[in-house]
């Protein structure tokens, strides 16, 4: 765990100059593709310089958008954004022009759009700043920008606190924009250290999208909270996974089920000796999955982007009741009926939170009608918990399918579609019908190996398992086998297109 006697930190600069002083060569990142490191010793340089440049004077901009496809190089930026006591807008880079014009107008303020796209121009921001070739580690790499305005470009050190303006992804209209604060990203940051119990010795690999915040803080600052080392990889590449993990000495994993479904394919797994634990981050795992990594530890978690990544999560040792994702971690979290009753252990209800890294708000005073007077926080998930504490989910609320005033929760016709072997991925969703309002209907994904020609027996076994295992109403009335479903960036299967194309069908 995190050795005592270190000061507990009281804001990112500080901590990165600690870890700077108290051993400048230690790598805190790795490029997992090439020989590229930046070392604590060169991050504080490099936070120090970009926040001279950033902070004019008295005067600083609005936000810094992150625009940055080189893993390495955005992690340095966003960081010293968020040092500096400047708000942090990190951002998909594939995103299109309007979407990131559209970010950049919900911004107060003067706003600084830093990027290693050439062919992206400033979408509505007051400065553009590009990187140099040699990207934003060296100590004179901002030095070598080509900004629209030149006026950025002095500075003065920060007395502020920064944050991480992130924007929700929401499958319609604009999506609303969540700040955490520095306090909130290392509350969490330190929570996540201590919970996985990470040392200076620990190698981290992350593949997943670092706008998002699973990567920022459970990857980032929980890193740099316990001083030890990332490896960042700028996307999940399954040929040749277990090598790699070999030759960079991976201590844990920090994955999401999508990924590690796809390496569980083959059964069980080759795991390296140096792997002390694997974290799964936003759903529960199929059994399958779960038996196919064998004896190492494994910490389930559930989180979203308002409680700066993590709610609750699996103890990393000790035993776990089956499709928990664990018991909250440095926050609280009740189950509630719909008129806000809190519920008795074991029923199914609307999920609240509340804590120190939990949000109070949503940016520019958005979906005010989530938070009570008492600072709780409706995540809009459902699920309930046991007489010990650990959490179950059961889906989102508007997931729900109202099958003639039925309520039938996805997860529960999932967990059993996904109980037969043949069966890598599972998504049930509501299609309307003109009499019950709406029905379930089932997309699945087959396992690896798995013959085209077993497809009828395949299809035959899932109709009966449901049958026996599910009440009429809960079973879905078609199940269709599909190659593959639309998904998120980070690997999450986007339910709200699924919703479409069983509408459309």
């Amino acid at each position: 765990m995190i050795s005592s006697g270190r000061p507990s930190p009281e804001s990112l600069a500080t901590l990165i100059e600690h870890r700077a002083s108290e051993n400048p060569s230690a790598v805190f990142l790795e490029d997992a593709r090439s020989d590229r490191v930046v070392s604590f010793g060169r991050l504080a340089e490099s936070v120090k310089d970009w926040s001279h440049r950033l902070r004019p004077g008295d005067r600083h901009p609005g936000a810094v958008v992150v625009d940055i496809d080189d893993p390495l190089d955005f992690a340095v930026v966003h960081l010293a954004v968020v040092a500096a006591g400047l708000r942090s807008v990190p951002v998909n880079p594939d995103l299109g022009t309007l979407d990131l014009a559209k970010i950049v107008g919900l911004i107060d303020g003067d706003t600084v759009l830093v990027t290693d796209r050439d062919d992206r121009d400033a979408v509505g921001a007051s400065t553009l700043l590009r990187l140099p070739a040699d990207g934003a580690t060296q100590s004179d790499g901002a030095a070598q920008m080509v900004p629209d305005r030149a006026e950025v470009m002095a500075g003065s050190d920060a007395e502020s606190s920064g944050s991480a303006l992130l924007f929700t992804s929401g499958s319609t209209g604009m999506p609303k924009g969540v700040e955490l604060s520095e306090a909130q990203l290392l509350f969490v940051g330190r929570g996540i250290a201590q919970h996985n119990e990470l040392t200076e010795a620990d190698r981290g690999y992350n593949s997943l999208p670092l706008f998002h915040v699973n990567a920022e803080v459970v990857g980032l600052v929980a890193t740099l909270v316990a001083g030890a080392t990332l490896v960042l990889d700028r996307r999940f590449h399954r040929t040749g996974f277990w090598d790699l993990m070999r030759e960079r000495r991976i201590t844990w994993i920090n994955a999401v089920p999508a990924i590690l479904a796809v390496l569980a394919r083959g059964g069980e797994l080759e795991l390296p000796d140096t792997l002390r634990f694997v974290r799964s981050a936003s759903a529960p795992l199929p059994d399958a999955v779960r038996a196919a990594l064998g004896t190492v530890p494994l910490v389930v978690s559930y989180g979203m982007t308002e409680a700066a990544s993590q709610i609750t999560a699996t103890p990393l040792g000790g035993s776990v009741p089956g499709g928990s994702v664990g018991v909250a971690v440095g926050s609280e979290i009740q189950v509630r009926d719909d008129a806000g009753a809190v519920l008795a252990p074991g029923s199914v209800g609307g999920l609240w939170i509340r804590g120190p890294g939990i949000v109070t708000g949503y940016f520019a005073g958005a979906a005010a009608d989530r938070f009570d007077d008492d600072g709780w926080l409706r995540t809009g998930d459902l699920g309930r918990i046991d007489d010990s504490g650990f959490v179950f989910l059961s889906g989102r609320s508007d997931d729900v399918i109202n099958r003639g005033g039925e309520k039938v929760y996805p997860a529960e016709v999932e967990e059993v579609l996904l109980g037969d072997e043949r069966v890598r991925e599972a998504v049930v969703v509501g299609r309307p019908d003109p009499i019950l309002h709406q029905v379930p209907v089932a997309y699945v994904m087959t396992a690896e190996g798995v013959p085209d020609a077993e497809t009828g027996d395949i299809l035959d076994g899932l109709r009966a398992r449901c049958e026996r295992e599910l009440p009429r109403y809960k079973r879905p009335v078609e199940i269709s086998l599909v190659v593959d479903l639309p998904r998120a960036p980070t690997g999450k299967i986007q339910r709200s297109r699924v919703r479409e194309q069983a509408a459309s069908a």
